[in-house]
Formats: structure tokens, sequence, C-alpha cells
């Protein structure tokens, strides 16, 4: 029998094969998965040492392993494992306070498995877990659930060793291609505005759809600014790639049709927006922060 963090332990009659008891694995006692096993049964939330016997199996993603099982055939390639956002949370937080998984685990009752399971796999954890996690790191189940997501991004707390790097013309231009929300700045009779647009790059320039009249479309003829950014608050770290250019309207009608044709998304205003817009990309800088030891 060989199991992973998460898996379930089911306990079931050998004669009928009704489930007399189930619960997740929270802590593995041998690298190659092989019991004992820390089990939290889910009838009564205890956790117990358990030497699985003839009638326990291991539920492995929808596949099942019995204490019969053994190495030739039966446990197959671990599926890619990658963390949720509660985890990221969990571990962002951890580490601003100088913590480890031992002394964390200890303060949340749970086993350094468990929290390291959490924090590196795509998991739900039961409400009582996240409050225990929420107590022994001093923040509030709100913001470890992600519920605080409304507030504008980059209040969370800086890094211990925060490192600003200057970024590449490659590196911009990838991260700028990946499309979505940018923001657009030019100056009006008003002064300086800023608007957000969804926008594309095709044929090395940035392109987004506004209607006529409209504020982002008093952009053609100018020289402008165009930004795009991403801001990670659970890792208190985000990169931006800033665009200077002169913007012009579309009007050929097969570079529209190509254009329509080739948008990944259409505007998220909605309303009649006909008028493409394209920033000639004669500027291309960027800016990164990430911890201090990131390659």
């Amino acid at each position: 029998m060989h199991a992973h963090l998460g898996d379930r332990l089911i306990v079931e009659s050998p004669t009928t094969g009704v489930v007399r008891r189930d619960g997740e694995i929270i802590g593995l006692h041998h690298e190659d998965g092989t019991p004992p096993y820390d089990v939290r049964w889910s009838d009564t939330g205890d956790v117990t040492l358990v030497f699985p016997g003839p009638d326990a199996h291991i539920q492995q993603g929808g596949r099942q392993t019995s204490a019969q099982d053994t190495d030739a055939g039966t446990s197959g390639p671990e599926p890619a494992r990658r963390p949720g956002d509660v985890g990221r949370r969990l571990a962002a937080e951890r580490r601003r306070q100088g913590l480890d998984l031992e002394e964390t685990a200890r303060r949340a009752r749970m086993s350094p498995q468990y929290l390291n399971y959490l924090e590196t796999h795509a998991s739900d954890p039961s409400l009582g877990t996240l409050l225990r996690l929420a107590d022994a790191l001093g923040t509030t189940l709100l913001a470890l659930q992600g519920g605080d997501q409304e507030r504008p991004p980059g209040q969370g707390q800086a890094l211990l060793h925060p490192r600003l790097r200057e970024l590449g013309e490659q590196e911009c231009r990838a991260l700028l291609s990946t499309h979505g929300v940018g923001r657009v700045s030019l100056t009006t009779a008003h002064g300086p505005v800023v608007f957000p647009v969804n926008y594309d790059v095709v044929d090395e320039a940035v392109v987004f759809r506004t209607a006529p009249g409209s504020g982002p479309a008093a952009a053609v003829g100018s020289d402008v600014a165009f930004e795009v950014d991403h801001v990670d608050d659970a890792m208190s770290q985000g990169w931006s790639v800033l665009v200077t250019g002169r913007a012009r309207a579309v009007s050929d009608p097969d570079a529209v049709r190509r254009l329509d044709d080739r948008a990944h998304t259409v505007p998220w205003a909605g309303g009649g927006r006909a008028l493409w817009v394209s920033i000639g990309i004669d500027r291309l800088t960027g800016r990164r922060i990430a911890p201090a030891d990131d390659a």
C-alpha cells in the first residue's frame, strides 16, 4: 500500500463492502508512502496513527489501492502538484513571520507533513483547520480565504528582502503579450487621464477596441503611454511593463477584420466598440519585485 498526503483511507466491511469509516491522510511516516499514516477521521475530526488492515484501501485521485497492493504496477506516476490560493497565502504569511513548518504546525495542532501538503497542493481544508492556522499565524480567516481581495492591491506586507530589477526587452514582450487589461495614459484638454482597456498585442503593436468619441478614442494621433502589470498580494511581489508610442486608428477594412478575428477577449464594458486603436511600441521597459534570492 502506498499513499500521498491528501489521499483518503477507507475502511469497509470485507463481506458487504459497506464503508465503515473514512478519513484524510494528513501525515506520512515513510518517504515511499507506506504505512503507518496519520489519519483525520471524517466522522469525528480526530487524528490517529493507523496501520491499515486487509479491510482498508487508499483512494488516490479516483483510483483505489488496497493493503495487499505491492510496488508492481500499482502506484503509477504521481500527478503534477500545484499549490492553491489558500496554500500560497499560508506559505507567504508563515515566511513573513519567520516561522518554519514545524513551529507553525505545532501552534496549529497539526502535523508538519499536513501543513506542507496544504502549502504545496491545491486543497480544500476544513473551516476548523483554517481557523487554527489563522490563529497560529495571527491573521484572519478572511485573509487566508482571499475574501479581502476586493481591497486595492498592494496593501499586504512587503517582502523581508525584496529585490527590484529592470526587465530586459524580451521578458517585457513576453509579459506584454499575455494580453488582458492594461491602462492607456494620454493628455486631454482637461489634463492627463488614464483609462483601463482590454488589449491584445498584434504585429508588434498594442491594440484595443473603443467607441468613437469615447475617452480612450482621444488617444488617436497622440503620443501615449500604455501600462500593464500584475500584483501578487499573497506573495508580495509583482511586475509592470510600460510602452510609449504613437496611437493611431486602424481604418483599413481588412486590418479591422483581422483584428476582430484574432481578438482574445470582448471589451468588458460592453456596448458598440468598433474603433480599433493601435499603439506602436517605440520604447519598452519593465520592472519586477521578487525575493532577493530569486534567480
